[in-house]
Protein backbone atom coordinates (compact mmCIF):
# COMPACT_ATOMS: atom_id res chain seq x y z
CA UNK A 1 0.00 0.00 0.00
CA UNK A 2 2.99 2.17 1.12
CA UNK A 3 4.93 4.30 -1.70
CA UNK A 4 7.99 4.11 -0.46
CA UNK A 5 9.78 8.01 -0.20
CA UNK A 6 13.44 7.53 -0.18
CA UNK A 7 15.81 9.83 2.01
CA UNK A 8 14.03 9.98 5.45
CA UNK A 9 16.29 8.90 7.54
CA UNK A 10 14.80 8.42 10.98
CA UNK A 11 11.12 8.33 9.79
CA UNK A 12 9.33 4.65 11.19
CA UNK A 13 6.19 3.49 10.54
CA UNK A 14 4.81 5.92 6.89
CA UNK A 15 1.07 5.50 7.24
CA UNK A 16 -0.66 5.22 3.84
CA UNK A 17 -4.00 4.75 2.26
CA UNK A 18 -4.89 3.36 -1.41
CA UNK A 19 -7.76 3.05 -3.44
CA UNK A 20 -8.41 1.72 -6.72
CA UNK A 21 -10.35 4.24 -8.90
CA UNK A 22 -12.55 3.41 -11.67
CA UNK A 23 -10.60 6.41 -14.37
CA UNK A 24 -7.82 6.51 -16.48
CA UNK A 25 -4.98 7.58 -14.52
CA UNK A 26 -4.65 10.60 -16.87
CA UNK A 27 -8.07 11.79 -15.32
CA UNK A 28 -6.30 11.49 -11.48
CA UNK A 29 -3.39 12.99 -12.49
CA UNK A 30 -5.44 15.84 -14.35
CA UNK A 31 -6.96 16.40 -10.80
CA UNK A 32 -4.40 15.86 -8.05
CA UNK A 33 -2.18 18.12 -10.44
CA UNK A 34 -4.40 21.52 -11.14
CA UNK A 35 -3.98 24.24 -9.25
CA UNK A 36 -6.19 25.33 -6.02
CA UNK A 37 -8.20 21.94 -6.68
CA UNK A 38 -8.27 20.90 -3.61
CA UNK A 39 -11.56 22.03 -1.78
CA UNK A 40 -13.24 20.38 -4.78
CA UNK A 41 -11.70 16.75 -3.07
CA UNK A 42 -10.62 16.83 0.29
CA UNK A 43 -13.04 16.90 2.76
CA UNK A 44 -10.97 19.11 5.23
CA UNK A 45 -10.05 21.33 3.62
CA UNK A 46 -11.98 25.09 3.18
CA UNK A 47 -9.59 26.55 1.10
CA UNK A 48 -6.56 25.94 -1.27
CA UNK A 49 -3.89 29.38 -1.92
CA UNK A 50 -1.73 28.49 -4.94
CA UNK A 51 1.88 30.51 -4.69
CA UNK A 52 3.74 28.56 -7.14
CA UNK A 53 2.44 25.68 -9.75
CA UNK A 54 2.83 23.14 -11.50
CA UNK A 55 6.03 21.14 -10.95
CA UNK A 56 9.03 21.29 -8.43
CA UNK A 57 9.51 23.80 -6.45
CA UNK A 58 5.18 24.20 -6.35
CA UNK A 59 3.91 25.62 -3.55
CA UNK A 60 0.35 26.14 -1.64
CA UNK A 61 -1.59 26.37 1.60
CA UNK A 62 -4.13 24.10 2.69
CA UNK A 63 -6.82 26.10 4.83
CA UNK A 64 -8.33 22.98 6.90
CA UNK A 65 -11.86 24.07 8.15
CA UNK A 66 -10.35 23.59 12.03
CA UNK A 67 -8.57 26.81 10.96
CA UNK A 68 -5.10 25.23 10.84
CA UNK A 69 -3.34 26.86 7.84
CA UNK A 70 -0.28 24.27 6.42
CA UNK A 71 2.30 25.46 3.67
CA UNK A 72 2.54 22.35 1.10
CA UNK A 73 6.51 22.46 -0.61
CA UNK A 74 6.54 19.94 -3.74
CA UNK A 75 10.08 17.64 -3.33
CA UNK A 76 9.51 15.80 -6.92
CA UNK A 77 7.36 15.88 -9.70
CA UNK A 78 6.80 12.73 -11.70
CA UNK A 79 4.19 13.98 -14.52
CA UNK A 80 1.50 11.22 -14.97
CA UNK A 81 2.66 9.68 -11.98
CA UNK A 82 2.47 11.58 -9.10
CA UNK A 83 4.71 14.25 -6.16
CA UNK A 84 6.28 14.29 -3.15
CA UNK A 85 5.55 17.35 -0.67
CA UNK A 86 6.86 18.39 3.04
CA UNK A 87 3.85 20.03 4.62
CA UNK A 88 3.56 21.59 8.03
CA UNK A 89 3.31 25.40 9.63
CA UNK A 90 5.09 27.57 7.72
CA UNK A 91 8.50 27.96 9.84
CA UNK A 92 7.38 24.55 11.55
CA UNK A 93 8.65 21.35 11.61
CA UNK A 94 7.09 19.41 8.64
CA UNK A 95 5.82 16.06 7.87
CA UNK A 96 6.69 13.82 4.10
CA UNK A 97 3.96 12.83 2.04
CA UNK A 98 4.01 11.52 -1.40
CA UNK A 99 0.49 10.84 -4.14
CA UNK A 100 1.15 8.37 -6.17
CA UNK A 101 -0.41 6.87 -9.42
CA UNK A 102 -0.96 3.50 -10.35
CA UNK A 103 -2.68 2.61 -13.88
CA UNK A 104 -4.46 -0.75 -13.98
CA UNK A 105 -5.58 -1.08 -16.72
CA UNK A 106 -7.24 1.90 -19.26
CA UNK A 107 -10.22 2.75 -17.20
CA UNK A 108 -8.82 2.18 -13.35
CA UNK A 109 -5.93 3.29 -11.33
CA UNK A 110 -5.01 2.86 -7.75
CA UNK A 111 -4.10 6.10 -5.77
CA UNK A 112 -2.06 5.76 -3.12
CA UNK A 113 -0.89 8.58 -0.29
CA UNK A 114 1.43 7.98 1.76
CA UNK A 115 2.74 9.72 5.10
CA UNK A 116 5.52 10.23 7.07
CA UNK A 117 4.59 11.99 10.11
CA UNK A 118 6.94 14.33 12.03
CA UNK A 119 5.04 13.79 15.26
CA UNK A 120 6.70 12.00 17.21
CA UNK A 121 10.13 11.65 15.47
CA UNK A 122 12.12 13.72 17.97
CA UNK A 123 11.79 10.73 20.62
CA UNK A 124 13.57 7.04 20.81
CA UNK A 125 11.78 4.18 18.83
CA UNK A 126 10.65 2.73 22.05
CA UNK A 127 9.02 6.15 23.68
CA UNK A 128 7.13 6.41 20.21
CA UNK A 129 5.85 2.67 19.59
CA UNK A 130 2.50 3.43 22.01
CA UNK A 131 1.36 6.87 20.96
CA UNK A 132 2.01 6.38 17.37
CA UNK A 133 -0.23 3.10 16.62
CA UNK A 134 -2.73 3.78 19.44
CA UNK A 135 -2.74 7.67 18.51
CA UNK A 136 -1.47 8.95 15.44
CA UNK A 137 -1.68 6.08 13.38
CA UNK A 138 -5.84 5.81 13.55
CA UNK A 139 -6.27 9.72 13.18
CA UNK A 140 -3.90 10.07 9.81
CA UNK A 141 -4.99 6.54 8.37
CA UNK A 142 -9.04 7.92 8.95
CA UNK A 143 -8.09 10.91 7.58
CA UNK A 144 -5.56 10.28 4.37
CA UNK A 145 -8.93 7.59 3.59
CA UNK A 146 -11.85 10.70 3.63
CA UNK A 147 -9.33 12.30 1.10
CA UNK A 148 -8.99 9.11 -0.80
CA UNK A 149 -12.94 9.03 -0.98
CA UNK A 150 -13.11 12.40 -1.95
CA UNK A 151 -11.31 12.05 -4.42
CA UNK A 152 -12.88 9.12 -5.93
CA UNK A 153 -16.25 11.03 -5.26
CA UNK A 154 -15.43 14.05 -7.21
CA UNK A 155 -13.85 12.03 -10.45
CA UNK A 156 -16.62 9.22 -10.04
CA UNK A 157 -19.49 11.54 -9.18
CA UNK A 158 -18.58 14.94 -10.96
CA UNK A 159 -19.42 17.20 -7.61
CA UNK A 160 -17.35 18.47 -5.00
CA UNK A 161 -17.55 16.96 -1.52
CA UNK A 162 -19.25 18.36 1.31
CA UNK A 163 -17.45 19.14 4.17
CA UNK A 164 -17.10 16.08 6.39
CA UNK A 165 -18.65 13.75 4.13
CA UNK A 166 -17.06 10.73 5.18
CA UNK A 167 -16.92 11.94 8.58
CA UNK A 168 -15.31 14.27 10.82
CA UNK A 169 -11.89 14.89 12.26
CA UNK A 170 -10.68 16.04 15.67
CA UNK A 171 -7.98 18.06 14.06
CA UNK A 172 -8.77 18.85 10.82
CA UNK A 173 -12.34 19.93 11.00
CA UNK A 174 -13.60 18.89 13.94
CA UNK A 175 -17.83 18.50 13.75
CA UNK A 176 -18.33 21.43 15.73
CA UNK A 177 -16.24 25.01 15.47
CA UNK A 178 -13.84 24.06 18.47
CA UNK A 179 -10.27 24.13 17.62
CA UNK A 180 -8.29 21.09 18.02
CA UNK A 181 -5.69 21.00 21.17
CA UNK A 182 -2.96 18.91 19.40
CA UNK A 183 -2.16 16.98 16.02
CA UNK A 184 0.57 15.75 13.87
Amino acid sequence: MAHKVEGLPGFKWPIGASRVIAAPSNRVWEVISSPGLLPLYHPFCKENRVHRWPGPDSCDEVHYFSGWVFERNITNWIDGVGYELDIGRRGGRTSRVAWHITAQSEERCEICITVYPHGLQQLPVIARWFPHFFFLRPRLSRYLGSVIKGLDWFISVGEPVRRNQFGSHDWFSPPTSAQPESGP
